[in-house]
């Protein structure tokens, strides 16, 4: 039933965004140019510029909207279940900030390069720092959590500071486009860069599910996953990687995008458990409807100007992060009592 609910949410919310902004398209013309393309005819009349608007403007930006928004909540589902903390996320363990490093690069030393390499920077970023991280916190063989932590602290530290360095480097022009980035954007969306960030989700969206049995098992433990014959490296390893390369490739075309990662799953898990059977999927549909709505919040508030995504999750977020908290510091005060 839920994830139902979740699939009707995201074709509303694709349908809604589709049709707001400056020229707002009614419902039933979002839906009847929609058909057309597929060569179904509604008897419902639009114009040539609502169709043009829709299918070379919106729509690639709604595509981007959703893949960025179910690519950062499933990562971050996947993160915290590898973690066994509801806090993770990708930006904790330096896979963020290693994309936006590589991808600032991009910006101000090797300007002009495609969305395609662009992915390939942040991918190869991501995975550098989250290697890194990991090498710093393997001890006898064995990786431990808190020492991962920490090292995903130092890491991310490393990495916005030479990313403050890059950025005190650049020009006017690039600074200006740094800027905008690093506050989160899907206003460079095209059909283009919907292809390109294509490939670097379908797969890892795909697998992701195929690990929650292990992940459900690993909630008891390290050692009780290995008991049980979870492949314990082998699972670091394939979450780590497919949670990285959905995170490289999701900064290098919308930026930095904070919180979703972070309070998607919480959500979830409050309303129907912490099964990533379910969780993983679900995370996904979430994610991307409400990055879509974001979106739509973020260039309609201030029209004609657009106010940066990165802000409106930030501003969004932080609200129902701090609820979360004071419930569970209520139900923590509860028990003790």
């Amino acid at each position: 039933m839920m994830r139902v609910l979740l699939i009707a949410g995201l074709v509303l919310s694709v349908l809604l965004a589709c049709g707001m902004g400056a020229m707002h398209i009614p419902l039933l013309r979002v839906v009847a140019i929609l058909l057309y393309k597929l060569h179904l005819h509604l008897p419902i009349s639009f114009t040539e510029s609502e169709a043009n608007v829709l299918w070379q403007i919106r729509l690639p930006r709604v595509c981007m909207g959703v893949m960025v928004g179910g690519s950062l909540a499933m990562a971050g589902a996947a993160i915290q279940g590898l973690f066994r903390n509801p806090l993770a996320d990708p930006g904790l363990v330096g896979i963020s900030a290693g994309a936006a490093l590589f991808a600032v690069l991009c910006i101000v030393v090797f300007s002009g390069v495609s969305y395609y390499w662009m992915n390939v920077a942040t991918f190869l970023g991501a995975v550098l720092s989250a290697l890194l991280v990991f090498r710093l916190s393997r001890s006898g063989g064995s990786t431990h959590m808190a020492t991962l932590l920490l090292a995903g602290l130092g890491i991310n530290a490393l990495c916005n500071a030479l990313t403050g360095l890059i950025t005190y480097m650049a020009n006017n022009d690039q600074l200006r486009s740094v800027t905008f980035w690093t506050m989160g954007s899907l206003g460079g969306a095209t059909w283009a860069t919907v292809a390109a960030l294509l490939p670097f989700v379908v797969v890892p969206v795909l697998l992701l599910p195929r690990l929650a049995k292990w992940l459900n098992a690993f909630a008891l433990g390290e050692a009780a996953a290995a008991h049980l014959g979870i492949p314990v490296k082998r699972l670091k390893a394939g979450v780590m990687l497919l949670a990285t390369l959905l995170v490289g490739a999701c900064v290098a075309v919308s930026g930095i995008i904070g919180f979703v990662g972070l309070i998607v799953p919480h959500i979830l898990r409050s309303a129907s458990g912490s099964d990533h059977r379910a969780l993983l999927p679900n995370s996904f549909l979430l994610g991307a409807s409400l990055l879509t709505l974001s979106d739509v919040l973020s260039r309609t508030l201030i029209a004609p100007a657009e106010l940066p995504l990165g802000i409106v999750t930030a501003i969004l977020g932080t609200p129902l992060f701090i609820g979360m908290l004071m419930k569970q510091k209520r139900q923590l005060n509860t028990w003790a009592s």
